[in-house]
């Protein structure tokens, strides 16, 4: 039996949203997943970088979006800490990402990041560690977050792709684009949302539980396991085949 592919985000809501579906669209296909999030939301570098310093048992240990623990360490609220979780599994891939608002601006990474992968490294030697970078919000967002951009979805999108560049060459961590497919999804008829089509965001920066969840799910699979997507058999409930099949062969584009 193949053994699963280990893989732990430190993330926020962006990272639960990718992880959602992650372990079942695995399940589907040929290399199965064993997938965890560390959940704080609305998290930024900033704030994982202080929590490792301080040891703050403050993150949620999820599967499939869901808390794994009410607690782990008596009197401790969430129950979990970044190095306890480095230490819960022999983790194939970690993945780091910055909080959405902060995404496209470099200063915001410095010198929290650096900081991060120096204990990643020393804790799990082994894993591969993987930059996720995240997507632009929807053309009518109310976050407040939108203001760094001018409340502008491409001058969003151009930051975080120049950043992401920097970043990915800069620490040489592999990149999961999450915001690069659901630009390109973006630009189809059926999610094209400035004319009539659906969006892939359900408050305007989170992803949809549906279809949104679901092509970055299938991103992260192809991605880490570099294997294809098309005709992947699992599917959100009530979706409609031939939007998977887009979301699919979009992927594998």
């Amino acid at each position: 039996m193949t053994q699963p592919l280990k893989v732990l985000c430190i993330g926020n809501g962006f990272s639960q949203d990718a992880s959602w579906y992650l372990e079942q669209i695995a399940a589907a296909g040929t290399i199965p997943m064993l997938v965890r999030n560390l959940y704080i939301g609305g998290c930024s570098l900033e704030r994982h970088a202080d929590n490792l310093k301080h040891l703050a048992f403050e993150y949620e240990y999820q599967q499939n979006g869901r808390h794994l623990f009410d607690t782990l360490v008596p009197g401790r609220k969430k129950g979990i800490s970044i190095r306890m979780a480095l230490r819960m599994e022999e983790w194939d891939v970690v993945t780091v990402q910055q909080v959405s608002q902060l995404s496209g601006i470099y200063e915001s990474y410095i010198p929290y990041l650096p900081e991060m992968l120096k204990v990643i490294r020393s804790v799990c030697p082994r894993a591969r560690i993987f930059f996720h970078s995240t997507w632009a919000y929807e053309l009518d967002s109310q976050h407040t977050g939108f203001e760094n951009y001018q409340y502008d979805q491409q001058r969003m999108v151009e930051a975080i792709e120049q950043v992401t560049a920097r970043i990915s060459e800069q620490y040489s961590l592999p990149v999961i684009p999450s915001g690069k497919l659901i630009q390109m999804l973006r630009q189809t008829a059926p999610f094209d949302y400035a004319h009539g089509g659906l969006s892939l965001c359900r408050d305007g920066f989170q992803l949809s539980r549906d279809y949104g969840r679901y092509a970055v799910g299938l991103l992260w699979y192809h991605v880490l396991t570099g294997m294809p997507v098309t005709g992947n058999s699992f599917a959100p409930p009530d979706t409609d085949p031939a939007l998977i099949q887009l979301i699919q062969q979009t992927v594998d584009s």
